[in-house]
């Protein structure tokens, strides 16, 4: 079981003591992906994903048979072009010793896991290395898995192991915190104008308005 504290301010994410592991965002897995609209999931992925770089948090890209189940989505891949993503053989990415070497260089200890699929390559990882002392939180919105019924009883399973659900708006949330937080607010506001949907046209609706009030008052 994840030996983290499950309640309190310590509970809560935070740039410095995070690392990100995102697990087989390949054509592959999104042809039998079920549970979810496909362009929901890539667009939360790669949010997720700009949302680490935006707070230099460390980002493990890992793919399962890439020449058969092809390489990695441009989203993602954009947004670290130097990376190359660790490619597998192993279903359950915990127990190819790269990617724990990788996780485990960072001295990081809350993991944040998506990939594709929920109810297995997110799962599997998810579980075990909870039970390997590390607070687990599964991005459920950045990940899918072969029907509803397969990511609700994968999400399930790893809730019943002590791994958190959570969204990618909430993870960047949780290392935002503050919005005294200056530096990271403009990649931040961008980024939420691309992949926050109805916060982000609500969000450029405003700064129309604030523009508008603006002009006015100069008239």
């Amino acid at each position: 079981m994840s030996n983290g504290t499950k309640s309190g301010l310590q509970a809560l994410l935070t740039p410095e003591e995070s690392v990100v592991v995102l697990i087989d965002h390949q054509p592959f897995q999104f042809a039998n992906l079920n549970s979810h609209e496909p362009t929901m999931v890539v667009n939360n992925a790669v949010a997720l994903a700009k949302s680490a770089k935006v707070f230099d948090v460390p980002t493990i890209l890992t793919t399962v048979l890439e020449e058969r189940g092809g390489y990695l989505i441009k989203g993602i891949q954009d947004v670290f072009p130097e990376q190359k993503p660790i490619n597998r053989t192993l279903i359950n990415t915990w127990q190819d010793e790269r990617v724990v070497d990788a996780v485990k260089a960072t001295g990081r200890k809350k993991l944040i896991i998506a990939g594709l699929w929920t109810e297995i390559c997110v799962a599997m990882p998810a579980i075990q290395a909870a039970g390997e002392g590390f607070e687990v939180f599964a991005v459920t919105d950045a990940s899918g898995g072969a029907s509803k019924e397969a990511h609700d009883m994968g999400v399930q399973r790893m809730v019943q192991a002590g791994v958190v659900p959570i969204t990618w708006m909430a993870v960047a949330s949780e290392w935002q915190r503050d919005w005294a937080r200056e530096e990271t607010i403009p990649a931040m506001t961008e980024m939420l104008l691309e992949h926050g949907g109805a916060t982000g046209v609500a969000f450029s609706w405003e700064m129309q308005l604030l523009a508008a009030g603006r002009a006015g008052s100069d008239v």
